[in-house]
C-alpha cells in the first residue's frame, strides 16, 4: 500500500520493490542517487523538473520562429525557479512539446516517454507524477521495465549497465566533468549503505 502524501516513504518503496521484483535496498538505492530523494523543490513547492532545450527544439518544429524572443538553456535541477521560467515560456508556445522535453520528478524521465509508461496523454504523466513522489518512483520503474537489460541490472545489481541504460554511455565522462564519483559507484555506495 502506497502513502497517500506527497513525501515518500520508506514503506512506499519497500512496497513498489517487492510489487517488481527487486530487492528494496536496489530500489532505494536508485531512489536516492537519481533523485536524491526529493521529488518536489523547497524552493518552488513544484514538482522538480529539467527542461531541456534541444528537446523542445526537436519536438516543436517551428521554434526558430520564436527563438529570437526566448532564451532557453540548460540549467540543470539546481535552479528550479531558473527551470520553471525556462519550462513555462516554452509551455506557452506549445504545451505538449514543452511537456515531451521534460524530465520529471524523482527519477527525471522524460515527457516524451509517457506512451511507454502506459499514459494517453503526456499531461496524463505528469498530472500522476504531480500527485506523489511514490507516482514519480512508481514511474522510474515503469520505464526501466521498459527496457530489459535495464530491468535485468536493477534485478543483479550490475550498476554499470545500470548506469548505462538509465544514463547513457557518456555516464563516466560527465562524472569527470562534475568532479564526483561515477553513477554506477554512487549506486554501488548507496546500495551498500541500504
Amino acid at each position: 500500500m502506497v502513502s497517500a502524501g506527497l513525501k515518500i516513504e520508506t514503506k512506499d518503496i519497500a512496497s513498489l520493490a517487492l510489487a517488481n521484483g527487486y530487492e528494496y535496498a536496489a530500489l532505494a538505492a536508485v531512489n536516492q542517487v537519481e533523485g536524491s530523494g526529493i521529488g518536489f523543490s523547497k524552493d518552488t513547492g513544484k514538482i522538480i523538473i529539467q527542461f531541456e532545450p534541444l528537446w523542445f527544439k526537436r519536438k516543436f518544429e517551428d521554434w526558430r520562429n520564436h527563438a529570437q524572443n526566448h532564451v532557453w538553456v540548460n540549467n540543470g535541477v539546481s535552479n528550479q525557479t531558473t527551470e520553471w521560467k525556462a519550462f513555462n515560456d516554452a509551455f506557452a508556445i506549445d504545451a505538449n512539446a514543452a511537456m515531451e522535453s521534460t524530465s520529471i520528478g524523482m527519477m527525471q524521465v522524460m515527457g516524451f516517454h509517457y506512451k511507454t509508461l502506459g499514459f494517453d496523454t503526456v499531461g496524463a504523466m505528469w498530472d500522476h507524477a504531480k500527485i506523489s513522489e511514490a507516482n514519480q518512483l512508481e514511474q522510474g520503474i515503469r520505464f526501466i521495465k521498459s527496457i530489459p537489460k535495464l530491468d535485468r541490472a536493477l534485478k543483479v545489481k550490475d550498476w554499470s549497465t545500470f548506469a548505462y541504460y538509465y544514463n547513457g554511455s557518456g555516464y563516466k565522462a560527465l562524472a569527470v566533468k562534475l568532479k564526483q564519483p561515477a553513477y554506477d559507484v554512487r549506486l554501488a555506495t548507496a546500495y551498500k549503505q541500504f
